[in-house]
């Protein structure tokens, strides 16, 4: 199980990137007032136990997500979860909508699809600006486990020599 949840601040900060990009900074009034709520909470509450949170039903939770929306689709959420190392957890603009595109011969599939295109861009536009923040992301993720998985299969510094062999005697005769 990851470690730890990030402190509050970072996912206030997270919160933030999300609004701003999301809403262009001017939030409708739920998503306002769900900001007020979270702000308000009073230091010594744990934040990710706020019911504007759903959690998975693991055991602790490796997954906890909050409906934010955007300007054109109510659904997108920020997720926070588990890393595959489960060291960490990570951040996640999670678009929401994949599970609910019409069929291609429907009369709604074309404007469905712009949607669709529209929330990736978002959701990569605040990946991007989370990983400029310091935020830990799925990307930040795999960059630093390429960066470890390329430190670690880095030869040497020095090269390494096979130990000289001892000189040959020929015992018959006593020469080297």
């Amino acid at each position: 199980m990851p470690v730890e949840l990030p402190n509050r601040a970072a996912a206030l900060k997270a919160i933030d990137i999300y609004v701003g990009l999301a809403y262009e900074n001017n939030p409708p009034h739920l998503v306002r007032a769900q900001l007020e709520t979270l702000r308000a909470l009073a230091s010594d509450e744990p934040f990710f136990q706020s019911p504007l949170f759903t959690r998975d039903l693991h055991v602790p939770p490796t997954r906890y997500s909050l409906r934010l929306g955007n300007k054109f689709y109510p659904h997108m959420k920020l997720t926070l979860e588990a890393a595959p190392d489960e060291s960490t957890f990570l951040f996640r603009a999670d678009t929401h909508d994949g599970h609910v595109c019409p069929p291609a011969r429907s009369p709604e599939y074309p404007r469905f699809r712009a949607l669709m295109e529209h929330n990736q861009k978002l959701s990569e536009a605040i990946d991007t600006a989370w990983a400029a923040a310091g935020l830990r992301t799925f990307k930040t993720y795999l960059r630093e486990d390429l960066a470890r998985r390329q430190q670690s299969a880095q030869p040497p510094a020095q090269p390494v020599r096979p130990p000289r062999a001892a000189p040959m005697r020929d015992y018959k005769s006593g020469i080297e």
